[in-house]
This record gives C-alpha cells, sequence and structure tokens, in this order.
C-alpha cells in the first residue's frame, strides 16, 4: 500500500475524501467475509480530522470503522495512533479485532484497527499506549519465518495482552499479479497455506488473512474463504487514477 501511494505525485491522487465518506471502511453487521480497512499512515494524507469524521459517523451510525497502518513511529506518527485511540475512548467505540469479526459476534459501534507486514518491535512498543486505553488490535503478519525468536516472543506478548494475531501472505506478493503468472493453485500453495500454517505451528489462532496492498480479486476471495472466514482488503480514500481494491 504504501508502495503504491508513495509512487503517485500528489496530483496523481485525485481528490481525497473525509473518512466518514469512504463506505467501505464501515462495517454495519451486514455480516460480510471480505473486509476493508481505511489507511492511516502519513503517506495517505488522511488528516486527524478526516479521521475523525470516520470515528463521528461509527459513533453516530452504530457502525465499526476500520483502520490500518504499518509501522508506528515510522510509517505512521505514535501522536496520530494516541489521536485513534483517545478518539475512540471518547466516543465510546468499542475495540473489535478480526478474529471477532470471524466468531461472527461484532455489532456496532466500534473500531477495528489494524497494523500489517512485520514491524513486530514497533508494535510492542506501542504496548503502553494500548493498554492505556485498553484497547485490542489486529497484526497482520507477513515474512514471518524471517522472524526471530526475539520477535517472536514479543508477539506471543502481544497476544497474551489479547491482541490479534493473523496472516499476511509469505513474502507480501501482489495476489492478482501472482496468480496470473503462476495460477491460483500456486498462490495458495506459496503465499497463502504456509502464512497460515507457521503461525498456526506457533500457537497463534489464525481465522483472518489480509490481502498485501489489498489487491484481491472475487476468485482469490472465493479460494482464500475456503482458508479462512474473514478476508481484509483496503478501501482508498483518494478518486482518480487509484482503483479502490474493496469489493463494491
Amino acid at each position: 500500500m504504501i508502495a503504491v501511494l508513495g509512487a503517485l505525485a500528489p496530483a496523481q491522487l485525485g481528490c481525497q475524501a473525509p473518512g466518514e465518506d469512504v463506505e467501505g471502511a464501515f462495517y454495519d453487521g451486514d455480516g460480510r467475509a471480505v473486509h476493508c480497512a481505511l489507511g492511516i499512515d502519513t503517506v495517505t494524507r488522511n488528516s486527524l480530522a478526516s479521521i475523525d469524521t470516520a470515528l463521528d459517523r461509527a459513533a453516530s451510525r452504530g457502525e465499526v470503522v476500520e483502520l490500518y497502518a504499518h509501522d508506528p513511529g515510522r510509517t505512521v506518527e505514535v501522536a496520530t495512533l494516541a489521536h485513534v485511540l483517545e478518539g475512540a475512548t471518547a466516543r465510546g467505540l468499542p475495540f473489535v479485532t478480526y478474529a471477532a469479526f470471524a466468531r461472527g459476534d461484532v455489532t456496532g459501534p466500534g473500531l477495528a484497527l489494524s497494523f500489517d507486514d512485520t514491524s513486530i518491535s514497533s508494535w510492542y512498543a506501542l504496548r503502553p499506549l494500548l493498554q492505556e486505553h485498553a484497547a485490542r488490535v489486529t497484526f497482520f503478519v507477513s515474512r514471518y519465518h524471517k522472524v526471530d525468536a526475539e520477535r517472536r516472543a514479543l508477539l506471543h506478548e502481544l497476544a497474551a495482552d489479547g491482541h490479534d494475531i493473523e496472516a499476511h501472505s509469505v513474502l507480501h506478493l501482489r495476489a492478482p499479479e501472482y496468480v496470473e503468472d503462476f495460477g491460483l493453485a500456486a498462490y495458495l500453495d506459496d503465499e497463502v497455506r504456509p502464512s497460515i500454517e507457521i503461525l498456526r505451528a506457533d500457537g497463534f489462532a489464525i481465522s483472518a488473512f489480509a490481502y498485501p496492498f489489498g489487491a484481491r480479486t472475487g476468485e482469490l476471495d472465493r479460494a482464500l474463504l475456503a482458508e479462512v472466514p474473514i478476508l481484509r482488503s483496503v478501501s482508498f480514500s483518494y478518486a482518480g487514477v487509484i482503483a479502490s481494491p474493496c469489493p463494491r
């Protein structure tokens, strides 16, 4: 996601909608299996005011707003995350994980905050702030085979705090392109199942998968939903040359 947006000049990004207008980022209890989250990394230029409109909508309409970022302190300012957590607390928005979506017991309003990739040390450094707000978030982990024992232990501590650990592929490759080049079965065998299996083997109960870059197709959705009950893509706040991968 960062690579996609970062490669485009501001003029190419088109008009940006406030968070409250990004329909795909709100869950209204419809039981959907393919979710979408709105980015709050700095590169997305999703302002605090825009984020506040999304939190306000969730509170007023009884919806769950889904937000995601990557590396606290690098791709997203810790102050931005503090603002989000404080905003959720002030509005009485419960924290929702993707495991809860998978269980089918989520009703709004709420906030589903997730983090992607392998910034485990940075996620762990955020632990006091998460504890301050009794927040429960989801960490979608990629490249777990390259994570050393020390960082794996940190991830287990986060899980023990009540956070949700989920799968995000092996090498963080774009799924549609991989399928086009090598076939759907190869993507499942090379990127999806090993990502799920290595995490399960290390003691994490995996029930969701986040598409790298949010890149997905209906064919991929159908195949992956045979592996896990919940998928997460992304929803863009920009209109223009960027086509949102979020299902319509």
